[in-house]
Formats: C-alpha cells, structure tokens, sequence
C-alpha cells in the first residue's frame, strides 16, 4: 500500500468514511490528517459541474463547458487520435476546474437501438467501442486526472436499470459485454470504473466477486479505483469485500456505520478496509497535482469541437445533389435547423458555452438561403399551418435542405425510447414537401438509428447523429463541400425495429432482462442470418471514391494498398473483418478486429496496415475458462462496411478441435435463429435454469422493489405512491413537458432503498418500516413512527 503509513493513523471511523461522498459530487476529508475532498463531475462529452444544487438528472444548471460530439458520434469517426485530442480538451477543462474524476466514457454494447442512453455509447461491436473509450481516456488522463469508465457491466436498458437482472451466458459475456471494459483498462490505462445498476446474473454489479475479483482485478491486472453508479449501492459491506471502493452519493453516514461494525464483527478484516481506501487516498493526492496551472481558452475549444464534428456525420446517401452548389436556392426546413438537438440528457447534460445553428452556419459558407419555415412542431403535434408554410417556401427553392430527429425528451437517462420511428408530424411534413420538390436533402439529429421507409423522397440522407455545440458549423461545412465525409456507421441501420435480433426480449420488464440472442448483437446477426438491411454497420459515403488492392498478409500483419479515385481529398475508414471457417463452435459469420483511417488526397495511394493477435481468432471456452483459437481456417477481408468487402485472403490456426456444442439444443444459435430461443436452449447455453423472470404478485414489498411495482398492488400505500407518480407523469406528457415527465419515470423506477441511499430525508430503518406500511403489516404506521423517532434523537 502506498499509504499506510497515513492510513495507520486514522480511526475506523474515519476509514469507513472514506469509503463514501461527503455530498453528491465530493469525498469525505480527513482535515486533521490533511487528507482533502475530492471532486467528482459528469460527463463523457462535456463537463456537468454542478456548483449550487445538485441533482443526477441535469435539472439544475452547471458550469458553462463546451459540448463536444457524443460517444454515438464519436464512434462513426473511427479515429482514435481525433477522439485522443478530444479527451485531451475534455480533460484540461476538466482539471481547470478541479475536477478529479471525470465520470465517462461509457461503453456499453449497443444490445438494442431503443435504449434511452444509447447517445452515450459508441458501438454495436466491442472492438470498435473499446478502441474509442481508450483513446477518450488517454487523452483525458493525459491532463493528470481521472476518467471513469461505465457502466460496468451488461446495462443495456434504462427500464428498471436499478433492479433489473441482466442475464447473460459466460461466454455472450465475455466475447461482447465485456472486452470494451478490458481495452479500457489494458490499452486506455483507465484509473476508476463505474459499476452499473443492474445485477449481473443474480448479483449487483458492484457486490459481484466474479465479474470483480475475477476478472477485473484478477484476469486483468487493475490496480485502480471502483465507484458505484449514484445511489447504486445495495449492501455496502458486500460490496467492499467484492473490490469496491467508494460509494456515491452521501447516504446519511449509515452505510458507513455498517462498515465500522462489520469490522468490529470480524465480517471484514481492517486490512481489507485499508486496501480500499488506499486506493481513494492515491486518486485524491495523485489528482490534485493536475490543478495548479490549467487554464483553456473557451473559443479555442469551440473551434476544435467543430473541426471534431466534421468527421462524425454520415452521408447515408447521395444521388448527386451533394455538395450544394452555391448558386443555387435552398429553403431551410425544421425546427432542428435554428434549435439544434446536438446532445442527450440526462446526467450527461452540458451547460454549453456557445451553440451553434445550421441555418446560421448554412448561410456563413455562403450558401443561397432563400429562407426559412419551422415545417413542424418540436413536440409533435400536428399543424398545417406550419407544414403549408413550409411547402410554399419549397416550392420556390431549388432545394429543401430538410432537418428531421427526434426531440431532447425522446433520448434520455432513465428512459428507453418507445420505437424507432420518427415522430408522425415530421413525416407528414416530408410527403407534403416530396409532393412539391424532389431535390430534398434530409439531416437527421438523434442519438441513433431510425427506421427510414421515408427514404425514397429524399435525394440525400445525411445522418448527423449529436454532434455537440458546434455540430451546425461542421454540418455547413459538410453538405457545402468545404469538408468531406469522412464518419462510418457504428451501428446497423435496419429495415425495421423488428429485425433486430433483441427485439423479442427488449427491454426486460419486470425481474430479468433475457439476452436469449446471445453472440448476435448488431452486425453479427444480420451478417450470419443474411437478413437485408437498410445500412449496413460501417457503412458511409464520400464525395469522392476509393479503390482497394495488393492485400497481403505477413504472420500477424495484414496490409492493403487504397487509393482516392476521385477529384476530391478524402478519408477512408478500411475494416477488417475475420470470417472463421473451422466448423466447430457456433460463431458469428465475421467480426471486426482491426481498422485503419488514411486521409488521401485525389489519385494518392497509400497502405494501411493492420496487425491481429490470438484474441483476433479466440473464442471463450467455459470449458478451459479462457479464451481459446480453434484450428481450421480463417478468412481475412477487408472492407469498406461489413457488406462491402473489396479484398479477401485466408490463414489457417492450429487450436483446439473439441466442440462443446453438438447438442441440438444449440442449433438456433449456429443458424443464428434466436427470434424465439426456447427455455431448453438458453438453459443449454447458460449451464443452469433460466431465473423467473415475472414478479412474484403475492410476495412482500422488499428493500430494492421498485415504485413501480405497486401497479400490482390492489391498494394501500404503495398503489398509492405508484398512482401518484404515474398520474403526474401523465399530466406533463399531455402538457408537452416530456423532460420533466422522463424525470417521474426516473422515479418510478427508483427501488424503495434509494429514498434513503439518495436522500438524507429517510434512513434505512425508516423505509424496512415503510415498506411494512406498504406490504399493510399490522403495527407498519407504528413502526415507522418509532424509526422516526429514533433517527431524530440520534440527530440524523
């Protein structure tokens, strides 16, 4: 321990108290022993300091930073040193303002479209999402600081995320919910990780030794720091035993007492308190050199979040109408174009320092903006007013540069969203405008995919995702052609929300959440099942053209010449992708395992190189309990987007022979049928049975039963607390406030525990008293009578 000699002189008191905040966002100090507090502070695209009132839902303003391009955006640059310099940015304005922890990246595995977090994500695919999130970290902890990585792990749904039991076979875990964490800390260096909400195959995630001990600590050698989520703490002293160090936010102080007296129960050992707490002790010292002498300059970084932002918007596609001339007329049509959607909400929420807008933007590159019309309303009513003004201005203009997305309550923390369509007031105003100018350029503004059967009226699809505070300036810049598209899919862009291969088991709604799809997230479905899609992953275009040749490959080494065929400089995205042909394991068809941007002028050439290891061939084998290369052959492609392979070679591995799977209970997974995985199957495939995954009716309210749960209660406190919740989220959806009603279904979800773990107003005895109010126990009103009473004369 790096501390001991420190740590030997503090009380058990004082120990246990470190181990939880002094209030939302800062650590407890030991001033007698000159031991400070320590700030930590949202988010993954942009700083969320809160100086005043603090809240985990941005409710309240913070401190004015910039707003760079979310993860989802990010991640369709396919750029680890441009997402590298971003961190770096990040991090300074991070460090200027004392911060320590920096709560981001997340990199959670986009299992489903829907989930309301997604924004904050950068991939389907595992790879793609860990080379991201370790660039953003190095970048941010090149500043001397920490980032934070999240939400560890398997939290692929916003419904019940605080109860909520993802379960998931061994190896689906490790070959795509885990190795974005293992690239975080291997490759990035990252210093704190975040546990997530939900329970991981029975057990919270951050009181779960396996996926802690085992693995985190253990298989990958982390030496640094573990934070809950705020107000992800169940039982305190599990958790410390597990690995966990802090525990966020200030609870009251009883959780603390509970460490104290597991210690003095001999539940814990005081060396085992030491250890975790000498981790805390080397983030506070070690961060706080970091704050001396930063300083950024705010119109510096502004600038640098638009020149970010170019590489992140895809050009979906384009029939000739891009790049927009100059000389020619263009009605700028949407609400999106003068109030951009640019970034989630949420805890993530930034307080930007200046926002830019594409029809302010469009008409500073020069472009001929023969005017504007609003065409729809941002919350989705419909008006014909609004749509009739915006077909009489089309009708005079060349093009209609027409800016489509959803709104700031439709993505967000605590929420998944309900489909994936747009809302039925925008669509109703692209027919109208199809119906009087073909030239339409569609720009779409959300935190991922939409369905598109709209597509056809449109002679160019642009999607610009959320590209922050200057994502306008680069979207002027892009459709104008003083830049080139250069962003690549992350994700899979569907026909339909019913192809995708979670659909059936999306979201879990009551106890568990089923990944019954196993391996076949994204891509891999889509891929092995040969279903068409509407964009394949990877997939984005340019306003010039690329030719791929003289593939070799050299052991490990593979590389490829491109060449730029067009008239216009540009960047390629070339992927690579491993077919496996060894006729043993189930797998998917091909995965990704390695990339290469290369920028090219017209007719440059250039080689890409690309170097693969064991892991690029490996699969899990929970026989050997480590990863395993199978023997047989492999092919190597490479590839514009996962369905655009332009060159192919072959190497054969020696390996393992043996196939665990024969049985046929195994065979939707090999034929990658997994719409409707019987009970057997996934039995086959978790190596045990399949937890009950409905609400026991007739069973007692319990600490980490949620609020939402007493829509099954026939009366008493509980129905009440639930009608009370439901029918003032109601009241705001009909009066438009959709942010404030995503705010009452954050509530909802909240486990009754959280009244106490989040809030100073109850202790835990109080809501075991409430809840025998809930459950209408006999003696429950008095009860909690005396647990107030209780609480008042220990003064807390």
């Amino acid at each position: 321990m790096r501390y001991k000699e420190l740590i030997d002189k503090m009380t058990l008191e004082e120990k246990a108290g470190l181990t939880s905040g002094l209030d939302f966002w800062h650590t407890k100090p030991v001033e007698r022993l000159g031991i400070p507090s320590m700030l930590l502070s949202d988010g993954p695209h942009g700083l969320r300091k809160q100086e005043r009132q603090s809240d985990h839902l941005g409710l309240n303003k913070s401190v004015p930073a910039t707003c760079y391009p979310t993860a989802v955006s990010l991640a369709n640059s396919w750029d680890a040193d441009m997402i590298e310099r971003l961190g770096r940015a990040l991090g300074l304005e991070a460090a200027s303002e004392g911060i320590s922890v920096l709560l981001g990246p997340g990199c959670n595995i986009k299992r489903n479209p829907l989930c309301g977090r997604n924004f904050e994500y950068f991939s389907e695919d595992p790879f793609l999402s860990g080379k991201a999130a370790a660039a953003l970290i190095r970048g941010v902890q090149s500043n001397g600081i920490s980032a934070c990585v999240k939400h560890f792990a398997a939290n692929s749904q916003e419904l019940r995320r605080m109860s909520n039991d993802s379960v998931v076979d061994e190896r689906t875990l490790r070959e795509i919910y885990l190795p974005s964490f293992e690239t975080a800390v291997k490759e990035g260096g990252v210093k704190c990780v975040m546990t997530s909400y939900n329970r991981l195959n029975g057990e919270y995630t951050n009181e779960n030794t396996h996926l802690l001990q085992d693995i985190l600590y253990g298989e990958w050698g982390y030496d640094g720091m573990v934070v809950t989520d705020w107000g992800g703490n169940n039982d305190r002293v599990k958790a410390l035993i597990a690995g966990d160090n802090l525990e966020m936010p200030y609870s009251g102080g009883q959780t603390d007492g509970y460490i104290a007296q597991a210690v003095r129960d001999g539940v814990i050992s005081e060396e085992l308190l030491d250890e975790r707490i000498d981790k805390i002790l080397d983030m506070v010292f070690e961060t706080r050199k970091a704050f001396d002498y930063k300083h950024y300059d705010k119109a510096e970084h502004h600038r640098l979040a638009a020149k970010f932002a170019e590489e992140t918007a895809v050009l979906l596609k384009n029939n000739g109408i891009l790049p927009l001339r100059s000389a020619n007329s263009v009605a700028v049509i949407g609400d999106f174009a003068k109030t951009p959607r640019y970034q989630g909400a949420g805890s993530s929420l930034v307080n930007s320092t200046k926002v830019d807008n594409a029809l302010d933007a469009l008409k500073a590159q020069g472009l001929k903006v023969l005017g504007f019309e609003t065409g729809f309303d941002r919350s989705g009513k419909s008006s014909t007013r609004l749509c009739a003004k915006a077909c009489e201005l089309a009708m005079r203009a060349e093009t209609v540069l027409l800016f489509l997305g959803l709104d700031e309550g439709s993505e967000a923390e605590g929420i998944d969203r309900e489909n994936m369509r747009l809302p039925e007031n925008q669509l109703s105003l692209l027919n109208a405008l199809a119906a009087v100018n073909k030239k339409i350029v569609v720009v779409l503004s959300c935190g991922g995919a939409v369905e598109m059967p709209w597509q056809d009226k449109a002679a160019a699809v642009v999607h610009g995702f959320l590209g922050g505070q200057a994502g306008a300036t680069a979207m002027a810049r892009l459709l104008s052609g003083k830049a080139n598209f250069s962003g690549k899919l992350s994700e899979t862009v569907p026909l339909r929300y019913e192809d995708m291969p979670s659909a059936p088991y999306f979201p879990g709604r009551e106890k568990t959440a089923e990944y019954r799809e196993g391996l076949y997230v994204g891509y891999r479905y889509f891929d092995t099942a040969q279903k068409p899609v509407l964009y394949p992953f990877g997939h984005g275009l340019s306003y010039t053209s690329f030719e791929y040749s003289e593939l070799k490959i050299d052991g490990d080494t593979v590389s490829f010449a491109v060449k730029n065929t067009g008239s216009t400089a540009g960047a390629e995205v070339a992927q690579l992708y491993v077919a496996p042909k060894t006729n043993g394991a189930f797998r998917p068809a091909q995965e990704l395992k390695g990339f290469v941007r290369l920028e090219l002028e017209p007719g440059e050439k250039k080689r890409g190189e690309i170097k693969l290891n064991d892991r690029s061939f490996a699969i899990w084998s929970t026989e050997h309990n480590d990863w395993v290369v199978e023997a047989g052959r492999y092919d190597i492609l490479i590839g514009a987007s996962s369905r655009d392979i332009r060159l192919r070679g072959t190497v054969t591995k020696d390996g393992v022979t043996e196939n665990p799977y024969a049985d046929k209970l195994f065979e939707p997974y090999y034929t990658a049928d997994i719409k409707s995985v019987s009970d057997a199957s996934f039995e086959a495939l978790l190596q045990r049975p399949v937890p009950p995954h409905n609400w026991d009716r007739n069973a007692a309210f319990e600490f980490n039963d949620c609020v939402s749960q007493g829509e099954y209660l026939k009366g008493g406190l509980g129905r009440t607390i639930y009608n009370a919740v439901r029918l003032i989220r109601a009241a705001l959806m009909l009066c438009g406030k959709k942010t404030a009603a995503n705010n009452f279904m954050y509530i909802m979800d909240v486990p009754y525990r959280n009244i106490a773990r989040m809030t100073d107003f109850l202790n835990d005895e109080q809501v075991y008293a409430l809840l025998k109010v809930v459950n209408r126990e006999k003696g429950g009103w008095k009860a909690f009578a005396a647990a107030t009473k209780e609480k008042k004369a220990q003064g807390k």
